[in-house]
């Protein structure tokens, strides 16, 4: 198994297309650090204009923990379409190239196959947030410096203080992990049922974008799926950034406001990835490999 992980990590950063999904990130978060750095004070004071007429704030708001927060909402909403280019082709671009036959006459059963491949895809995509974590968090650090973090939610404002904020963002980070290893174990089974990578990655990135409208739209006929659908549940990582106050509506240091909703979306997320996983193992296992 181990033989056939470094086999298929090898495969996948030869491909120059996997480096695509880097370069975009890469450009992407530049050009809104440049922005901020350069006018960033015109972007606070149009973000807390409601609140300064209420309140007088202090401190350096523009710093990397918000800059990090800006990005993430940003970019976790394109981050999956990234992630298609590489999950989606895992089997189909060896049916494509005419080698998935092949492959399948080593002594290596079909299950162990499947994983590899799948693991190979995971580390992969493990990889791309590791690297969106230091563009996005420790150069955004490195750049604005850090204090405390001001987030502005719905109906209110939350203030974290700065020693209580990094553990969050790693939180916040294996908590997108997870949701994007579903991303990949969506385009991984979609992979199953073409002999070649365009119908995969267009259908997964189809699925993805409809599933995002379903998961947002407030409407009754809805409402009754959106608690199932993945993408209802990739943007709890926000739950991190939010603290419970006391009877004095003081903020509790170190808590979160609703750590359950958390719990339920790593539970669907899981089911997620198991239930793809376990298809493409079974699907797979009964195909009748020609190509």
């Amino acid at each position: 198994m181990w033989t056939l992980l470094q086999i298929e990590l090898y495969k996948i950063f030869r491909r120059p297309r996997t480096y695509i999904a880097f370069a975009a990130i890469t450009a992407l978060i530049a050009i809104i650090q440049l922005g901020l750095k350069v006018d960033g004070k015109s972007y606070m004071e149009f973000v807390m204009a409601d609140l300064n007429r209420s309140f007088s704030i202090e401190g350096n708001l523009l710093n990397g923990y918000f800059v990090c927060y800006v990005l993430l909402n940003l970019l976790l909403v394109h981050v999956p379409l990234l992630i298609s280019l590489i999950a989606a082709d895992m089997i189909s671009g060896e049916a494509n190239m005419g080698t998935l036959r092949l492959l399948l006459t080593k002594p290596v059963s079909r299950t162990e196959f499947i994983l590899a491949k799948f693991i190979a895809a995971s580390i992969y995509t493990l990889i791309l947030l590791v690297w969106l974590a230091v563009l996005s968090l420790f150069v955004s650090m490195a750049l604005f410096g850090t204090d405390d973090m001001f987030v502005m939610k719905n109906y209110y404002a939350v203030q974290i203080s700065e020693d209580d904020v990094f553990w969050r963002y790693v939180g916040a980070f294996g908590f997108a992990a997870l949701a994007m290893i579903t991303v990949a174990a969506l385009g991984f089974f979609l992979s199953l049922f073409a002999e070649n990578s365009i119908g995969p990655i267009v259908t997964t990135m189809s699925v993805i974008v409809v599933a995002t409208i379903l998961s947002t739209m407030s409407i009754p006929l809805f409402e009754a799926i959106k608690p199932y659908l993945f993408t209802t549940h990739i943007v709890t990582w926000k739950e991190f950034f939010d603290e419970k106050v006391d009877v004095n509506n003081e903020v509790i240091k170190g808590t979160l406001q609703n750590p359950q909703r958390i719990i339920n979306s790593v539970v669907v997320l899981c089911v997620h990835i198991v239930g793809f996983v376990a298809a493409s193992i079974w699907i797979f296992k009964k195909k009748d490999v020609l190509s």
